[in-house]
């Protein structure tokens, strides 16, 4: 079943959402921050609510989900889909798709090879006086990288229409969990040659304690803005290519991409549901490659001649060197 592209044509999101349970026992890891740990909070109601993942570090794993790490190269059915290559002597190094700034990465823009960025520079040149056209500057990153058209991208650098180059998020998610409860447990780190040895330097046995919850009900929520995508004016193929691409990234994170961490361990109950539209069906995982595959096709001609650009990083010692001159001008 392909996907019905007319009943989102007049809706301005697309809302999923799927029910998921840990895959064994009823336990499970919330993500946790430096400064505050969980991300617990209490609605009016007197309902305790849990971030279990935050909507960065959903939009990371969607981002891996097109990804094959044992060849490091895309999945096949998604060959032709446009991205900025990085490599470092001879053999690739990183890419736009898995950087977390997509073609703003530093590997991208700021080493001694300026392939890219005069090729940037120079399709960017009409947004230097006045505001930025978003319908012109969607197209350019289109061009160079579908993938930052969903996952957002701010071109910083200030020789690039003094930084004003930047794409909202399309598509995001994130999960929470409804009714939740504090599960403390902890363990021993065995020092089996030298138990009284001194902890800072890794030795001796050392406690820990771990904090874990279990909840009454979690959630795993997308949201993707129809309206966004359609207001860049792309093109049928080209809208059509982004929206099979985020479903299909949104099934393929259910199905194979839930081990959040090593206590953390997702599944989902029944199927992923439309709450807006109300019923609108979301397609198998291989209908939508389909889908994905008959796309990168159309949309043939809008991404380079060769889908994959290439540039070399180096680093840019000049530019290091200027800095710590500067730091230096700064202390005297």
């Amino acid at each position: 079943m392909s996907i019905d592209y007319t009943a989102l044509k007049n809706q301005p999101r697309l809302l999923l959402e799927a029910t998921l349970k840990p895959l064994q026992g009823e336990r499970f890891q919330a993500t946790g921050f430096a400064d505050l740990g969980a991300a617990l909070y209490t609605l009016p109601d007197g309902t305790k609510k849990l971030l279990v993942e935050s909507a960065q570090s959903v939009a990371n794993r969607l981002e891996m989900t097109i990804w094959d790490g044992a060849n490091d190269q895309l999945i096949p059915e998604m060959n032709g889909l446009a991205y900025i290559q990085v490599k470092k002597d001879g053999k690739n190094f990183t890419n736009s798709i898995l950087e977390a700034h997509r073609i703003n990465s530093p590997y991208i823009l700021e080493g001694k090879d300026k392939a890219v960025f005069s090729q940037l520079k120079n399709d960017a040149a009409n947004f230097e006086i006045g505001p930025v056209n978003l319908r012109d500057l969607s197209k350019l990153i289109f061009k160079y990288d579908p993938n930052a058209i969903l996952h957002g991208v701010f071109l910083a650098k200030k020789e690039l229409a003094g930084g004003r180059l930047r794409l909202a998020r399309a598509l995001s998610g994130f999960i929470e969990a409804t009714d939740v409860c504090v599960a403390e447990s902890g363990g021993v780190k065995n020092d089996r040659v030298n138990p009284s040895g001194d902890a800072k330097q890794g030795f001796g046995n050392v406690p820990f304690h771990r904090t874990e919850f279990t909840a009454g009900e979690m959630k795993a929520f997308f949201n993707l803005d129809l309206a966004l995508l359609r207001g860049y004016g792309l093109g049928d193929d080209a809208t059509n290519l982004l929206i099979s691409l985020a479903l299909f990234k949104i099934r393929r994170l259910l199905t194979t991409g839930l081990r959040l961490r090593s206590a953390c361990d997702l599944d989902v109950v029944g199927d992923i549901a439309a709450t807006r539209p109300s019923g609108f069906a979301v397609p198998k995982e291989t209908d939508l490659l389909a889908d994905c595959t008959r796309l990168i096709a159309a949309c043939k001609s809008q991404f380079p001649e060769m889908a994959i650009t290439e540039v070399k990083w180096e680093e840019d010692k000049s530019k290091k060197k200027k800095s710590d001159d500067e730091d230096d001008s700064t202390d005297n």
